[in-house]
């Protein structure tokens, strides 16, 4: 009993220490803004009191301050008990071009802090022009009309609606679609003040399936408007709903008359971490494509070496609509082991640019590479298939729970509950304690893989799991050793 007391009076006294750590961050509510928007700085200071500097502009435009606010809040964490005080200071301006915001030293108890500077895109909008007259504008604008099979384009929804309309409603929306294109949304909706009106914007990007003439139906929705001849028994006015649909968009789809793996104007990057390497450790090759155009379908090349293992991840792609032009990143990683010397083959990638009517090559280079010292026989479990073994870089993070307010007769609740559940605790009967926590193959895949070159142990074990996700049920893994490699890495 004394030894239960003992640590929770340990837990007691750590649940009641009061510690603060100060930082300091500066963030943006959009970091690529219409001309004539307004852009909010917001500058957060965790810890004690706060000096924030006093900004009277930002590369030459006039700023205006918008207030202070002040919150503080207590934090259970591994640590115990903490006080978070956070003050946020915002700034509003109006960029009239391309700029970035600098970095600003803030004081926060007793020290300086310095924010990152951010960079911010002013671009101009592409929403239709209209009359004085017209109150409400739907409509689908294409960045091209005549494109070739595999060709990737942006098309975007704009609805634009006069600020001198109140209480408009939109819902029920359908974006734009066809059965000949393959159509997906991108960057989220957009909404800013363009002319005397609120504009909306919905960007897609397109690519077409197949050679012909098509049309991408139109986008439709419901427009409610205030009806003051319909009122509640409140006095506030009905709503009366009217559909609206924007123009469809036909688009000339031609054959691809040239070989090519992408459509665009790309680059490549590549990068290996070492072309000599004892027996049976991993030599990673990394390749990085970017620019303009669509990667999302393209599918790299398989790699096949005789007696070479050869893992490789799934491709990270990533794509955003910088004003009306589509930016694409791909990336993917391979880890190759063998006992002897070996070469990792050439590969070429053809790009076919539309714009120019060209085709290049984007070439990856052939890597000899050299096994140090005596070759070591080949493992007796091999795979040649290109399975998935990402890389995993281990992050420890300390959780924690947000509580806006904690009285004290909780905390003493909690203190003597607390004791009273650690002296029943050794009351309960075994078959009530945890069971031994077990592992996925794919979990320890992706926790083990990135510690191969540390332990022959642990690479001997990758070997087998992946043996025995690729079908191999003659491997016979021992649980408990996964468990305790697994545990040891975590």
């Amino acid at each position: 009993m004394k030894k239960y007391l003992f640590i929770l009076l340990v837990m007691a006294y750590s649940l009641f220490s009061v510690a603060s750590a100060a930082s300091v961050e500066a963030t943006v509510n959009t970091k690529e803004v219409v001309q004539g928007n307004p852009v909010q700085l917001r500058i957060k200071a965790i810890g004690g009191a706060a000096a924030f500097p006093n900004i009277r502009d930002i590369n030459g435009v006039g700023v205006t301050d918008s207030g202070t606010s002040r919150q503080s809040n207590m934090q259970i964490t591994v640590n115990g008990m903490q006080r978070e005080t956070s003050t946020v200071r915002k700034y509003i301006f109006v960029p009239e071009h391309d700029m970035v915001i600098p970095s600003y030293t803030v004081r926060v108890g007793g020290n300086n802090y310095i924010t990152k500077p951010i960079a911010i895109k002013v671009v101009k909008s592409n929403a239709p022009k209209l009359q004085k007259s017209e109150k409400i504008s739907f409509s689908l604008k294409a960045q091209k009309h005549s494109v070739n099979v595999g060709e990737s384009f942006v098309m975007t929804v704009y609805l634009s609606l006069s600020k001198n309309l109140q209480g408009l409603q939109v819902s029920d929306y359908v974006a734009p679609h066809s059965p000949d294109f393959f159509i997906k949304e991108v960057g989220g909706q957009k909404k800013y003040e363009h002319d005397g009106y609120t504009v909306v914007e919905m960007r897609y990007i397109v690519t077409p399936k197949k050679e012909g003439n098509f049309t991408i139906e139109a986008a439709r929705a419901k427009l409610g408007q205030a009806d003051w001849s319909r009122q509640d028994i409140f006095g506030r006015p009905g709503t009366t709903w009217q559909a609206i649909a924007t123009n469809a968009l036909s688009v000339e789809v031609k054959a691809l008359h040239t070989d090519a793996d992408l459509i665009g104007d790309f680059d490549i990057e590549t990068n290996i971490d070492s072309q000599s390497v004892k027996a049976n450790k991993p030599v990673n090759l990394t390749v990085k494509i970017k620019g303009k155009g669509n990667v999302e379908d393209f599918e790299f090349p398989k790699y096949e070496i005789d007696d070479v293992t050869v893992y490789s991840d799934d491709a990270k792609v990533e794509s955003h609509v910088d004003g009306t032009t589509l930016l694409s990143s791909y990336s993917k990683s391979f880890a190759f082991i063998g006992a002897d010397d070996f070469v990792i083959p050439a590969r070429t990638i053809r790009v076919y640019n539309p714009d120019s009517n060209t085709t290049k090559a984007l070439k990856i280079p052939s890597y000899s590479i050299h096994i140090e010292g005596e070759k070591a026989a080949v493992m007796p479990v091999e795979t040649a298939s290109q399975a998935v073994a990402p890389k995993v870089e281990t992050n420890i993070v300390e959780k924690t729970i947000k509580v806006k307010s904690v009285n004290w007769w909780m905390l003493v609740l909690a203190f003597v509950l607390g004791m009273l559940v650690m002296y029943l605790l050794q009351f309960l009967p075994k078959v009530w304690q945890r069971k031994e926590r077990s592992y996925k193959a794919s979990d320890a895949l992706k926790i083990l893989y990135a510690h191969m070159s540390e332990d022959p142990a642990v690479e001997e074990m990758v070997r087998k799991l992946y043996a025995r996700k690729n079908g191999d049920k003659s491997v016979q893994i021992d649980k408990k050793e996964l468990k305790a490699m697994v545990e040891r890495f975590r």
